[in-house]
């Protein structure tokens, strides 16, 4: 299920991007491999999110973006306004035969809090809500059954309630180059990444 910029889904970006991963030399643009599969996560900042999928085994490439809000081709300053409704997100491209959707979506669920609404930790903003683009009804399905999961075992331990926007995929628009892999090129950089300590 490999993807152009003509699905609507996955916009060419409008600022130079480097093309390939800065960690695995994979292409951050499509056409993807075949066979492969992709969809959105946002975690809050952008940063953590995307170093918890590039070192998931299975995980073809990843990049970073915004997605879920009203302005085609925003910029990060734009989005930090929170005027623009986009969200920081990560486009996760994997390998279905190699990584289960529970697989693919277990890290997901514990590296951080999906009960903050619009922030994740210190990070407040729009932009830091958790969320799930899917681009198939089996991921929304998983999804959705996961998260009911989590829910479960929240609920038990006293804690709130989930506020992950689970749907289908809004255009996906690239972050701009620096963004890309940006611990991986700053590794003391900053990530505010904290989980519930509940596995999935």
């Amino acid at each position: 299920m490999s993807d152009t910029f003509d699905t609507g889904l996955l916009n060419e970006p409008q600022h130079p991007l480097s093309g390939r991963h800065w960690v695995n030399h994979s292409a951050l643009l499509p056409p993807f491999a075949p066979g492969s599969d992709w969809l959105l996560l946002g975690m809050g900042c952008f940063w953590g999110a995307e170093r918890v999928y590039w070192q998931l085994p299975g995980v073809v490439t990843t990049a970073v973006g915004y997605s879920g809000g009203a302005r085609p081709h925003p910029s990060y300053e734009q989005v930090c306004t929170g005027v623009s409704g986009h969200a920081e997100v990560v486009l996760v491209v994997y390998d279905p035969s190699q990584l289960s959707l529970r697989e693919l979506f277990s890290p997901f669920w514990e590296r951080h809090d999906p009960t903050q609404g619009m922030r994740q930790g210190n990070d407040i903003g729009t932009q830091y809500r958790s969320l799930i683009g899917c681009r198939s009804a089996e991921q929304l399905a998983a999804a959705q059954q996961l998260a009911a999961e989590m829910q479960s075992q929240l609920t038990a331990l006293g804690r709130g309630a989930i506020t992950t926007e689970i749907g289908m995929a809004a255009p996906f628009y690239y972050a701009e180059e620096y963004h890309q892999q940006y611990l991986a090129k700053n590794p003391n950089g900053y990530c505010g990444l904290r989980g519930t300590g509940i596995s999935c």
